[in-house]
């Protein structure tokens, strides 16, 4: 970074410092406290340096970042209050040249960098140019603590599927090389059994491959919809025929149908949910599962008013503990059993909210856990 005339800079304020200080000077106060208040209402950090590399502005998230005070970094050069270095030690203002080097430089992208005492910040910067020259050099400041967290989230999903997905490729790749090595030992009714079993966990591996890409479509907000008209009590019947046909007792579900108009929705995404709540229903709950479909009135922010289809799965189980209701559709919450991902529920939640709706957990009247969930009506 070169030396800039620090003499004229201290003895005569120009540039960008002398329009902030000096617009202060002539009396407008209003202006500087209005523009004080806008750096530190932001929530990045965020560090002005004029054309003599004197920090002008250093906005409260910038201090809450670094530590440094912002009434000892203002005046001071922008290597001296941010002595950043890079990840390998270097000193990073020395590398970047901000005021030296190619006349088409305008900034430097995102990088990982170094605060003294190897605390880490994510730093991007805009050079100000006027006349081929740098007037304002603006550096943004992040925390790093977002970041490592959904890094730490990306890796717990890497490393569940990972564990999910080995139990179902061990079977099927056991039980095909025993058949290809042992074909005429086994008889038509074991390698029906086989052939069945590495059926059953071919599904398995589609079923998590399909979270899987549930979960990035829902986080970057790419989840595609293809809207109908839908019947939500016949999605409703529809998914209990399937789980009586799997081997359920009919008696165990009870469908209460009342005057609705059909959703404005994505029948498979539909079926999906209703799935997943009917399967958490029947697999940890007890005795009767209680389905109920009825019209209510949009919320009064929305932007259609033409209604909701409200559905409600009650099942008779011991329900969840109050402490747990607020982590149940969270990555990862299996409650306490055992087996499964542990990503229905998160998948379920981005679904209906990606319809325009609502998901709410509580307590059924029978003393068990209560789904209800909304969707537009058509």
């Amino acid at each position: 970074m070169p030396e800039p005339d620090y003499a004229r800079a201290s003895g005569e304020r120009s540039g960008w410092t002398a329009v902030w200080a000096g617009t202060r000077e002539a009396g407008a106060r209003d202006f500087g406290a209005v523009a004080d208040l806008c750096f530190d209402e932001l929530p990045d950090g965020v560090v002005v340096a004029d054309e003599h590399g004197l920090i002008a502005v250093f906005n409260r998230a910038a201090a809450r970042i670094t530590g440094v005070d912002p009434a000892s970094a203002v005046g001071k050069r922008l290597d001296e209050a941010l002595p950043l270095e890079d990840l390998e030690g270097r000193a990073w203002w020395r590398c970047t040249d901000p005021y030296g080097g190619l006349a088409i430089r305008t900034g430097q992208p995102e990088t990982q960098l170094l605060l003294p005492g190897g605390r880490g910040v994510l730093v991007t910067a805009k050079f100000v140019r006027e006349g081929g020259e740098v007037r304002r050099v603006v550096v943004g400041l992040r925390d790093t603590s977002g970041r490592a967290r959904a890094e730490r989230r990306h890796a717990d999903l890497i490393a569940t599927v990972a564990h999910e997905l080995r139990s179902p490729l061990t079977s099927v790749k056991g039980f095909t090389a025993t058949l290809l090595a042992k074909w005429e030992r086994f008889t038509d009714a074991q390698r029906k059994l086989m052939l069945e079993t590495v059926d059953a966990d071919a599904d398995r591996v589609t079923r998590l491959i399909a979270e899987l890409l549930d979960i990035a479509r829902i986080d970057s907000g790419r989840l595609q919809l293809a809207r109908y008209q839908v019947d939500v009590e016949e999605l409703v019947r529809e998914q209990i025929a399937g789980m009586v046909a799997a081997g359920q007792s009919e008696d165990r579900f009870a469908v209460d149908a009342r005057p609705a108009p059909p959703a404005f929705a994505d029948p498979d995404k539909l079926r999906q949910v209703l799935a997943n709540l009917l399967e958490n229903a029947v697999r940890h709950g007890e005795g009767r599962v209680s389905i109920t479909v009825e019209a209510v009135e949009a919320p009064p922010a929305a932007e259609d008013s033409s209604g909701m289809v409200a559905v409600t799965v009650d099942d008779e189980g011991p329900g969840i503990p109050d402490e747990m209701l607020g982590r149940v559709f969270t990555r990862f919450w299996r409650g306490n059993r055992r087996g499964g991902t542990g990503l229905g529920l998160y998948i379920v939640k981005g679904v209906i909210e990606a319809h325009g709706g609502t998901i709410t957990v509580g307590r059924a009247p029978g003393g068990g856990a209560q789904f209800r969930f909304t969707v537009p009506a058509a």
